[in-house]
């Protein structure tokens, strides 16, 4: 199948909003249902021994050594436009501290205070290795896609049969929330937010158990089986031959349901037209009379240009052409 024909992950709608985002701005991290879910990552000893090297050095440096946040700015924003922006990549709190600490340190060594400024590199220090540790633990999408594992639905959980009805479902859902009548509120858009994400899931679901009886049916090489063990097997394929069926009109119903909100958007268009229309007509009659007033112009310039022509031949020169 082209790319065009293949469905989209679907989310379960019951999902927290914020891991649905997640989840669908990094779909290279999904892991089809029917694959066992994705284990919690674990670093190897390699990882956890350049770790334990270098954050330590750079919470030392960061939060501990004075001056050494400047140098990093100076020689980070050499090739950038905009200086501040290059600071503020590390976060406003971020850059708050490794502007105030170095000159907490300074004063309070200057003024004697040298326990209070060790202390404060401490906090410093531990401060900037909590930080460094929050940005190395796992990938707040890889969590969620193992988290929510079997609550999203790829097209490797669908067959060919299951992954077109799902497509065709799915354009009818974007036909309809794309319509200008839904954008107008002439549908009812609050319904159609909830209820059309529910519909593509469930739709998803069905297929998605749909695909896995038949793969299991293949697996099961019909034509090897006796006539007898076949015979046993019909019922299972009635119910799932009345399914599919099932699901197809639910599809059916959307796609209803699209080319009404179609029909509905050629009928807004039209009545914007018709209103448009008393508007229109005074433009098209000013547009008329400027057209009159271009004919008399034109009858002016004319006896204007005869009279011309008259003078020249009064003063014996041939009229010019």
């Amino acid at each position: 199948m082209n790319d065009d024909s293949r469905p989209r992950p679907v989310f379960d709608p019951a999902l927290p909003g914020a891991d649905r985002a997640l989840l669908a701005a990094a779909p290279e991290r999904l892991v089809a249902a029917t694959l066992p879910a994705p284990p919690a990552a674990r670093p190897g000893a390699a990882t956890i021994a350049v770790r334990a090297i270098w954050i330590p050095l750079f919470a030392f440096f960061y939060g501990v050594l004075p001056g050494g946040w400047i140098r990093v700015f100076f020689l980070a924003s050499l090739d950038e436009d905009d200086m501040l922006d290059s600071v503020f990549r590390w976060g406003r709190g971020a850059v708050v501290a490794m502007m105030a600490t170095p000159f907490l340190q300074i004063a309070l060594i200057l003024l004697g205070q040298g326990e209070a400024a060790v202390l404060l590199a401490a906090a410093s220090f531990t401060g900037w290795v909590i930080g460094a540790l929050r940005h190395v633990r796992e990938p707040a999408a890889t969590r969620a896609a193992r988290e929510h594992h079997g609550r999203y639905l790829l097209p490797a959980d669908l067959d060919r049969p299951a992954a077109g009805l799902l497509r065709r479902a799915q354009r009818a859902v974007d036909a309809v929330l794309a319509s200008e009548s839904h954008a107008a509120g002439l549908l009812d858009e609050a319904g159609n937010a909830v209820a059309l994400p529910e519909q593509e899931w469930a739709i998803a679901c069905a297929l998605a158990e749909h695909t896995r009886l038949r793969r299991e049916r293949a697996a099961q090489r019909p034509e090897r089986l006796s006539p007898r063990v076949r015979a046993m097997l019909e019922p299972q394929e009635r119910a799932l031959g009345l399914s599919v069926r099932s699901v197809t009109e639910r599809v059916e119903a959307l796609e209803a349901y699209a080319r009404q909100a179609r029909e509905t958007d050629d009928a807004y268009h039209e009545w914007r037209v018709v209103r448009r229309i008393p508007e229109q007509n005074a433009r098209y009659r000013d547009l008329l009379a400027a057209t009159v007033r271009d004919d008399l112009a034109r009858e002016e310039i004319d006896r204007l240009a005869g009279d011309a022509r008259r003078a020249r031949a009064a003063l014996g020169r041939p009229p010019e052409e």
